[in-house]
């Protein structure tokens, strides 16, 4: 019997699944394009994004975030992490187009995190 992982619900849930798959890699901006810190820089068309989380905060709009997971060409998998709307923090210069600037190819979460043993 197949069982599908828990739906994640919370932003720190998704992050501990990620650790727990070592897909922990946070994606960063650089000068040069995406970063996770393996001594790589990733163009757009390097990357996928394979899975985007929305949380809205209940009480607080600064508590809206957006996580996409993302995948490079060369099979590291992480993640991103912004606020979205009108709270997007970003300093880095060009974040929002780069982001717009990487593929959309969906996975199922099964096929991302496997199953719950």
């Amino acid at each position: 019997m197949v069982t599908q992982p828990a739906q994640m619900t919370t932003l720190t849930m998704v992050l501990e699944k990620l650790r727990l798959r070592k897909h922990d890699n946070e994606f960063r901006m650089t000068e040069d394009g995406f970063t996770a810190g393996k001594g790589k820089t990733y163009k757009p068309e390097d990357l996928k994004i394979i899975q985007t989380y929305r949380f809205e905060g209940n009480s607080d709009p600064g508590d809206n975030s957006i996580l996409y997971v993302i995948e490079a060409n060369d099979g590291l998998v992480g993640y991103s992490l912004d606020a979205y709307g009108a709270y997007s923090d970003h300093d880095e210069e060009g974040y929002d187009e780069f982001i717009r600037g990487i593929p959309v190819e969906e996975k199922s979460e099964q096929s991302i995190f496997g199953s719950d043993e």
